[in-house]
């Protein structure tokens, strides 16, 4: 993996061999990464791997015509094959009226902010080994817990580079400590499993092992004996390790090819409200230690903390430069891309803002509700915002997390959904897309 002023300078010379061998534009990017992790499994080392790589890639246009193309080999002869190989697959493109670089004019320039991403050194394999070690233990300490599907723990790197022909060229870097646990409950047919993990930019901010063992001991120890719920209308909450799959529906909503190809249930939503009034959803990638976070995006626009939703109100869609010419607006900054891909939208760090009432109160606010705590499957449709998933978790009667419920399924629609959740106050920013318990006042509850 190049340091940064050597992946910077890396993409900076294929461009100019580019521009160089006849192309009107083109844009280069270097992606270098490495990761170590090590799995555990009853007390027992199972594996230890670690992984490196490094890949440039060359977005090049003649005219509208364009052609992206990617090597992990790095070396002057296999640049210029790229260059070559680019070059001729563009003369051979279909033209396309909205490709194209983003104006020089809204580039950003250095000096960039400072988001905290790298940490510590990267442990050694025994390090990270007595963390997994430590995770199972703790785990499979927990009462009723019987077996164990195994833990582990890593550490990775990585390393971002652009440039451009419009005069663009930064590069970052951002580490990843990670540690994870998953066990089983119960004997013969009524046994039961799950897990817990956590990723963090700094070792200092990861959980403790023991801390991540223990809550997989216990999600799993709850899920035994478990009940059929009644099937119909019910109140649904969902709980914060699966609420922020709503954030991503609505991610993929309101991305600019989707507005632009009219294949979003919110396609006319602009200026609108979509959620409840007081509701508030937030785009941060400049949030310090983000898991999301960078300090420019993928076409060199300067990125900002942004409200995408104001007291309900959808306010932007998230664009990258060719659906935005499509849409007649501005590239929002949210564009990002592997090397061997054209430029697509991605959020920043991006939550859903807490709300006035407890996880307890909401828990208290009907007589019966379902919470839910794992979804199963892919049951959305993204144009029409039907919304039909399997899903796990548990009765609450009168406030309290009663029995486990399995093998039932939740069904709506995403833009009822939307418009009639509340949030509750226990948002904690840990993933990359983040919400609070969510309370659905409505959805049909079906059994197998």
């Amino acid at each position: 993996m190049l340091s940064l002023d050597d992946s910077k300078a890396a993409a900076e010379r294929l461009v100019e061999r580019a521009i160089a061998a006849g192309a009107d534009a083109a844009d280069a990017i270097y992606s270098g990464s490495r990761s170590s992790n090590v799995d555990v499994r009853l007390g027992a080392l199972e594996d230890v791997s670690r992984s490196e790589g490094e890949e440039i890639g060359l977005r090049l246009f003649r005219g509208t015509r364009s052609a992206t193309v990617a090597s992990s080999d790095l070396s002057d002869e296999a640049l210029r094959d790229l260059v070559a190989r680019a070059f001729d697959m563009a003369g051979q493109a279909p033209e396309d009226s909205y490709a194209g670089l983003v104006p020089a004019e809204l580039l950003t320039k250095a000096p960039f902010p400072d988001l905290d991403s790298v940490g510590a050194a990267e442990p050694d394999p025994a390090e990270l080994r007595d963390r997994a070690l430590a995770a199972e233990d703790a785990a499979r300490a927990v009462n009723g817990v019987t077996n164990s599907t195994g833990a582990s723990a890593g550490a990775s790197g990585s390393t971002f580079a652009l440039a451009t022909s419009g005069g663009f060229s930064g590069a970052y870097r951002a580490t990843g400590f990670s540690c994870s646990a998953g066990v089983i409950a119960g004997e013969g047919g009524g046994m039961q499993r799950d897990h817990a993990w956590h990723s963090a930019r700094h070792l200092s901010d990861l959980d403790t092992p023991e801390k991540i063992g223990r809550l997989a001991g216990e999600r799993a120890v709850a899920r035994l004996n478990s009940i059929r719920p009644r099937s119909g209308a019910m109140p649904v909450l969902l709980d914060p390790r699966v609420a922020a799959s709503l954030l991503g529906h609505f991610a993929t909503a309101i991305s600019g090819s989707s507005v632009a190809r009219k294949s979003s249930f919110l396609q006319d939503k602009l200026g609108e409200r979509v959620f409840a009034a007081g509701i508030t959803i937030v785009d941060d990638p400049l949030r310090l230690r983000g898991l999301r976070s960078r300090p420019f995006d993928a076409e060199g626009l300067a990125v900002r903390r942004s409200d995408v939703v104001s007291d309900g109100i959808l306010q932007s869609w998230m664009a990258e430069s060719a659906s935005a010419r499509q849409l007649g607006i501005a590239p929002t900054g949210h564009a990002s891309r592997g090397a061997g891909s054209a430029p697509g939208v991605t959020p920043g760090n991006f939550y859903i803002a807490a709300g006035a009432r407890s996880r307890a109160d909401l828990l208290a606010a009907f007589p019966e509700a379902l919470l839910v705590t794992e979804l199963i499957g892919q049951g959305v449709n993204p144009v029409t915002g039907d919304y039909s998933r399997g899903a796990a978790g548990f009765i609450v009667r009168g406030g309290e997390i009663g029995p486990a419920v399995q093998e039932i399924t939740i069904a709506s629609n995403l833009v009822e959904m939307f418009a009639t959740l509340e949030p509750g106050s226990d948002l904690e920013f840990r993933r990359g897309i983040d919400a609070p318990t969510i309370l659905v006042p409505q959805m049909t509850v079906g059994t197998a």
